[in-house]
C-alpha cells in the first residue's frame, strides 16, 4: 500500500500561530512586570530649574547657574517639582512663597 505524504502546514498559518505567540508573550511580559507606558513629561528642560513666582502660583525654569529673576524663587528644598502633575507640582498649584520665604495659600489659586 502506497503511504500518505506527510501534510504540509499552510504557510499562511504558520505566520499566524507565530504572530499570535509573539503577541501574548508581550502581553505577558507587560502584565508581569508591571511595565508602566505612562510618559512624564519634565517640568524643565536639561540645563535649568524650576522657579517659583513669589506670591502667585506661577513658575518659570532659569538656566542652571543663574539666580532665579527678580520676583521668583527657588522652591524650598526637598519639595521641587520635577514632572508636571507630580506630588510637588500640583501642590505649588495652591501654595506659594511670601516675599520672606514663608509658604502660604496662594491667593490666584482656583
Amino acid at each position: 500500500m502506497p503511504t500518505a505524504a506527510p501534510r504540509r502546514t499552510a504557510p499562511r498559518r504558520t505566520a499566524l500561530r507565530a504572530a499570535t505567540f509573539v503577541l501574548a508573550g508581550a502581553a505577558a511580559v507587560l502584565a508581569l512586570t508591571g511595565c508602566n507606558l505612562d510618559f512624564q513629561e519634565d517640568v524643565c528642560n536639561t540645563g535649568e530649574y524650576p522657579v517659583l513666582a513669589v506670591g502667585g502660583s506661577g513658575s518659570a525654569c532659569m538656566p542652571n547657574g543663574e539666580e532665579p529673576a527678580q520676583g521668583y524663587a527657588r522652591y524650598p528644598e526637598g519639595k521641587v517639582p520635577r514632572q508636571l502633575d507630580d506630588k510637588w507640582d500640583v501642590y505649588w498649584r495652591t501654595h506659594t512663597l511670601d516675599k520672606d520665604g514663608n509658604v502660604i495659600d496662594a491667593p490666584d489659586a482656583p
